[in-house]
């Protein structure tokens, strides 16, 4: 070599000098990677090489004991065969980076994927396979290149994209970010096939009701209804023309989406307290076995509806006064594991509202109390935030302040936590008129809980 002259690095000169400083054959190397003997020779002896897969450069990486990601950087040139773009390498490598965390790697490509349109369809193929694999907080950045270079706002690609990014938002306990990404999304709802539609208006209506806007769980709660139910109909016209039925593909039975807007709608309108109207709604999913195109899935689904349809009866008629029901619907409760949270929470109102005592309530159920803490979707988060209201009322009316404090701290915590304005103002008023009767320890967790410190 002559002296001062730089030896250029490449992907091959690496993994040249990686198997002989190893003393690797590649019958061994091989052996160790899984690759073909004949492809791992056609990749660094071949004249033009074969083009190697990020799968092939992970697995050398495993091989010689290199860290995840190795050669990342020195990849690109495989993304691209005489100026073009190789789809079935780049996207692959895209992903394989988001997931990894390369964002340097990223960065030394996608300037070159958005000088030409065609390749915003390699963006979005990436965006896409991370979502689909639960990598949603990584697809975002992609969806937001397509979004941002997508010439066609009413096409499938740009609206989809939109979509995803509302999906994507949705974990979390964040209710600002959550409503942020509802009104980011609502103009285009209308523009999505309309098997994504129906998944799209179930998703609003459930966020609008863990961000507690009724009207707008009403709103799109009407609207999914009224979309299932003409997709049924042709659904059903289709059958009895061609004998075909229940094609139209969707992440739920279609009867999920049918009833779920009944559902909704009437859960919304009971904590609005319009709890007529609410019963009106329970009658029409209490029974959905009229339903056509049902397999075994749509069985399971309508017997569910049955279920929520007997709790929410139950529900309603207590809130109405019909407080006989009372201890009938505590053994269904026990019967029925799951609904004990929003059991509790319907409990805990109505003794505050009808003044009945529901102590040996709380103490038969207090093992699954104690386990509320431990729920973690938005649905959950709701209702235990409102028992821990209901029963924070309960406790102090009861006369029993150091209790009723102590679950008002819990409540003011969670509605911190939740950002739930609301609750937090009520529970700030509730701390301060029984302030006089607190512990030191309390008032420094209600300090603490205000200045958004953690215990």
């Amino acid at each position: 070599m002559q002296e001062g002259k730089i030896v250029q690095r490449s992907l091959r000169s690496e993994i040249e000098h990686h198997l002989k400083e190893r003393g690797y054959t590649l019958t061994k190397l091989g052996e160790i990677t899984g690759i073909n003997q004949g492809v791992l020779s056609d990749i660094l002896n071949r004249t033009p090489s074969r083009a190697m897969t990020i799968g092939h450069l992970d697995a050398l990486a495993v091989a010689f004991k290199q860290a995840l990601g190795w050669l990342y950087e020195l990849y690109v040139t495989e993304c691209f065969v005489e100026g073009r773009v190789s789809r079935s390498r780049v996207i692959p490598y895209l992903v394989r980076c988001a997931e990894i965390g390369r964002q340097d790697c990223i960065e030394l490509i996608v300037p070159n994927l958005l000088e030409n349109q065609k390749n915003l369809s390699i963006l979005f193929s990436v965006a896409e396979k991370l979502f689909a694999t639960g990598k949603r907080e990584e697809s975002i950045p992609f969806y937001q290149l397509v979004i941002e270079a997508e010439k066609d706002s009413h096409g499938d690609r740009f609206v989809m994209s939109q979509y995803r990014l509302f999906r994507a938002a949705q974990g979390g306990t964040d209710s600002e970010k959550k409503w942020e990404a509802v009104i980011r999304f609502n103009p285009y709802r209308k523009r999505l096939p309309e098997n994504h539609q129906l998944d799209a208006l179930l998703q609003l209506a459930n966020v609008c009701f863990t961000l507690h806007n009724w009207k707008e769980v009403e709103r799109y709660a009407d609207e999914l209804r009224e979309l299932a139910t003409i997709i049924y109909n042709e659904e059903v016209q289709r059958w009895e023309i061609d004998g075909v039925g229940g094609i139209l593909e969707t992440e739920r039975h279609l009867v999920v989406y049918y009833g779920q807007g009944f559902l909704l709608k009437g859960l919304a309108l009971q904590l609005q307290e319009r709890y007529e109207e609410a019963i009106s709604c329970v009658q029409e999913y209490t029974e959905l076995g009229w339903f056509k195109f049902r397999d075994e899935l749509a069985e399971m689904e309508i017997e569910k509806f049955r279920g929520w349809a007997k709790a929410n009866h139950y529900t309603l008629n207590l809130l109405m006064g019909r407080t006989e029901l009372l201890s009938e619907y505590v053994n269904h409760l026990a019967n029925n594991p799951p609904e004990i949270l929003a059991g509790m929470f319907t409990i805990m109102e109505t003794a505050n509202r009808f003044g009945l005592s529901v102590d040996d309530v709380v103490e038969r159920f207090s093992k699954d109390i104690a386990c509320f803490q431990d729920y973690e979707d938005p649905f959950s988060l709701t209702r235990h935030l409102h028992f821990r209201y209901h029963i924070a009322i309960y406790q102090l009316h009861k006369g029993r302040i150091a209790e009723g404090i102590a679950e008002t701290l819990r409540c003011l915590a969670l509605a911190s936590r939740m950002k739930e304005q609301e609750k937090f103002q009520r529970c700030v008023a509730m701390f301060w008129k029984y302030r006089h009767s607190t512990s030191d320890q309390q008032i420094n967790d209600f300090q603490n809980i205000l200045e958004g410190r953690k215990k």
